[in-house]
């Protein structure tokens, strides 16, 4: 990203509040799909986190991880869409300045905590897999709230800045690369303090994955059973090609978009990291799971059941 000059003339004003652009036309069509895309999301995240807390079977460092992927999927989902299927729906696309910095450190906590999480379970796959025995001593969580508190250092410098209009911001939510274009501000120091705290939470988290699953096949390939051999490289391909979405997109756009073409596809970037990761990852992780759906099976069995009863009274 190139470095905002000075761009304030005579006695302008700082904009109380910015225009989302999102998506342009078909606004009912975008309200249909984000509306079916964040119930799904929500839905299934939600079951997942009440599989993992219901049944004791699953008090494990694999499916905590799991519970937690699935809660910070729900927040990291809430984030964005109601805001999108509000403005969708009302036609009021304003976001305040306030708003707009809550919803990028929000955003960008979550999203860097779901680097190390990602990262955490891959390692965690790895240990399960190829070193069964140090497992239980090496595993844990301290890394998650590093990631919360990773944008801490952007927002604070964002909250200096001075926005004199234009205020309409080409993205469908506060991303740090559309915000900074508006900045009347000298943007350099944002823009190197963003690219380092990027560059440590992505590409450290994503080698890491990158390197446990090239362990984990290697381990899977000494499996004498064929069926078996199958089976988990059909579970470590799926896990492989969602982080390397994830991945690989926010890498395009926090790191790489300086050139136009890469620009202008950054709407489309985020919302693979955005919108359709957190979609995926509870099918991709837990659903696919026999153990997962056997207990969600009954989980919903009883919940019915209870539902029964308390009409009964």
């Amino acid at each position: 990203m190139k470095s905002t000059t000075n761009k304030c003339q005579g006695n302008q004003t700082t904009i109380p509040e910015f225009i989302l652009l999102g998506f342009g036309n078909l606004p009912q069509l975008q309200t249909l799909l984000f509306l079916i895309i964040y119930i799904v999301t929500v839905a299934g995240n939600v079951l997942i986190i009440a599989v993992v807390v219901a049944d004791q079977h699953f008090h494990t460092p694999m499916y905590f991880f799991l519970g937690n992927l699935s809660f910070l999927e729900t927040c990291y989902t809430s984030t964005i869409l109601p805001k999108v299927l509000a403005s969708l729906r009302t036609g009021d696309r304003t976001i305040s300045f306030s708003g707009c910095i809550t919803q990028f450190y929000i955003f960008g906590s979550l999203a860097s905590t779901e680097c190390l999480i990602l990262s955490v379970m891959s390692y965690d796959r790895y240990l399960a897999i190829c070193k069964p025995l140090h497992y239980a001593a090496l595993m844990n969580s301290r890394f998650c709230l590093h990631g919360f508190l990773a944008p801490l250092p952007t927002m604070l410098l964002m909250l200096q800045f001075t926005f004199c209009g234009p205020n309409e911001l080409d993205h469908f939510f506060c991303d740090l690369s559309p915000v900074i274009k508006l900045a009347c501000s000298d943007t350099h120091m944002l823009e190197v303090t963003a690219l380092i705290l990027c560059s440590i939470f992505t590409l450290p988290p994503f080698l890491l994955t990158l390197a446990s699953y090239v362990c984990i096949i290697s381990t899977i390939l000494r499996i004498p059973s064929t069926t078996g051999r199958q089976k988990a490289f059909s579970t470590c391909s799926s896990h492989l090609i969602v982080v390397t979405i994830f991945y690989g997109t926010l890498v395009i756009v926090y790191l790489l978009s300086d050139s136009d073409a890469l620009r202008d596809l950054n709407k489309v970037f985020s919302v693979f990291y955005g919108v359709l990761t957190p979609l995926v990852n509870p099918l991709i992780y837990s659903l696919r799971n026999k153990e997962v759906k056997e207990a969600l099976r009954k989980t919903v069995i009883r919940f019915f059941c209870l539902l029964q009863e308390i009409r009964s009274f």
